[in-house]
């Protein structure tokens, strides 16, 4: 039997017993990557002698009865934009295809610390700037569902792996979904924590005021552990919340009876797929038969997430990615002059969707248009938060789809850019409020996975997993796809 069905608990005891190695662990995961990933494509680099050293110095560790760590012998994959020291990270970009990082991320050395393995960087849009990963100037990831179909963005890398059992656990990066839409499109789980839970130092930033690392993994409980070790303040990162880290695992009672979930009727109308619709309602009719008193409830200022997120992320999008001039980070394109040379390394470096965001944000910082654009779009995040604020006055989560649609075709709408941004229609508002969310799977619409997002009050990630993780109890978890003919 594949030890990607055994569970974490059990992989601790296997190991605690010594059943297994950490080489074991490494050596199966290497194993399912060559098997599947020239089907998937979720990696850009597979790291596999850094892989099998740190498995044999583990071993060594473990076998003098050293204590194991939170997540010791766990394979991991990390999102192409989340630094670690000495190794390539590309952000999906060509312009930084030969940058390897002189300092490891904080969420890097937290899972050094719990003895995590690092099989390699993980596929994603460039710069996280996408919603299908066919926004890579590497490859397209393809879902592990069904190989003609999108695995979300832009941590469709992320998702991806975790789906096809190439690693356990996976980390990602969400600006205005990208950890919850992949984690939809592929059937697994996936947790946006509050802004500031988890440190951004090391986070190529893409939007600082909405960037948040996040884990993906195959089910709730596995997210809490990852989300225990690398939660936490940190003094390199000033936008880190100083704010106590729970113990998730003693939220997840698998009891809900008696709280309050609110369905918001703008997540539930017009523009969401049918079969959707179905699903999600079905997981609400659950909650309710588990004890959760359900009500309908508004959020106003929903329906102006998109137009306002699409201001202020392209906005800080545009100083941030001025750094990539060819002067100090990435390839540099030689010029004439030195105006040449900026031109032509940004010409070329940058794909189309990093240029178009770059301009938009431009146009709407650009003297005259600050005030009516930028401005106001930061007014409109203000009134969004409040809504949420008043809901939550009352209750304790809000429930509803993660995604409109299933996951749609490779090439069907890459071209679209609009329609692009609409997919994260649903996701957007919990970014510019930055709440904490999770997607879990609730089920299959026309052969593909459903989501289910549980949006929570500002760092209260433990009702969140309390509520996500009662419900899988119930339904059971996800099974995993075939892939290329094959399953573990």
């Amino acid at each position: 039997m594949s030890l990607f069905n055994d569970s974490l608990k059990g992989l601790h005891k296997r190991l605690a017993k010594r059943e297994i190695t950490a080489s074991d662990l490494v050596n199966e995961s290497l194993r399912r990557i060559v098997e599947v990933d020239s089907h998937i494509k979720a990696f850009i680099k597979v790291d596999e002698e850094g892989a099998r050293q740190r498995a044999r110095e583990l071993d060594e560790k473990l076998a003098s009865g050293a204590e194991r760590g939170f997540l010791a012998a766990l394979p991991a994959g990390i999102k192409d934009n989340i630094c670690i020291e000495g190794m390539t990270t590309t952000c999906g970009s060509q312009l930084l295809s030969n940058y390897e990082p002189i300092y490891s991320a904080t969420v890097m050395h937290k899972l050094a610390q719990a003895e995590a393995i690092t099989m390699g960087k993980l596929n994603m849009d460039e710069f996280a700037m996408g919603s299908s990963t066919e926004n890579s100037s590497y490859h397209p990831t393809r879902n592990p569902w069904n190989p003609e179909k999108v695995p979300g963005g832009s941590s469709g890398g992320s998702a991806a792996s975790v789906a096809a059992r190439e690693v356990y656990f996976s980390l990602g990066s969400d600006t205005g979904g990208s950890i919850r839409q992949p984690a939809a499109f592929c059937g697994v789980v996936g947790l946006k924590p509050t802004y500031g839970r988890v440190s951004r130092y090391g986070l190529v930033a893409f939007a600082s005021s909405l960037d948040q690392i996040g884990p993906l993994t195959k089910n709730v409980e596995d997210t809490a552990y990852v989300l225990q070790v690398i939660s936490g303040h940190d003094a390199c990162d000033s936008t880190s919340a100083n704010v106590e880290v729970p113990d998730y695992l003693s939220a997840l009672t698998g009891e809900i009876k008696g709280m309050r979930i609110a369905v918001a009727k703008e997540m539930m109308g017009e523009g969401i797929d049918p079969s959707v619709r179905e699903r999600v309602q079905e997981a609400i009719v659950k909650l309710e038969q588990m004890g959760a008193y359900v009500e309908e409830v508004s959020l106003p200022h929903t329906e102006y997430a998109v137009p306002a997120y699409y201001l202020i992320a392209p906005a800080e999008a545009s100083s941030n990615l001025a750094r990539y001039d060819g002067v100090r980070y990435g390839v540099r394109k030689e010029g004439k002059n030195l105006v040449d040379m900026y031109l032509e390394t940004r010409s070329q470096g940058f794909g189309p969707e990093v240029k178009r965001r770059i301009m938009l944000g431009t146009y709407a910082l650009s003297s005259g248009y600050y005030d009516a654009y930028y401005l106001k779009a930061q007014k409109v995040r203000t009134l969004i938060r409040q809504d949420f604020d008043k809901v939550f006055e009352q209750f304790d989560v809000i429930v509803g789809p993660t995604t409109p649609t299933t996951a749609f075709g490779i090439g069907e709408i890459v071209n679209d850019p609009l329609t692009m941004y609409m997919n994260d229609i649903l996701t957007i508002p919990v970014n510019l409020a930055g709440l904490p969310a999770i997607s879990i799977p609730c089920g299959l619409a026309e052969g593909m996975p459903v989501g289910l997002q549980i949006i929570g009050k500002p760092f209260d990630e433990s009702t969140v997993l309390r509520v996500a993780h009662a419900y899988e109890q119930e339904t059971g978890p996800m099974p995993a796809p075939m892939v290329g003919g094959k399953t573990e």
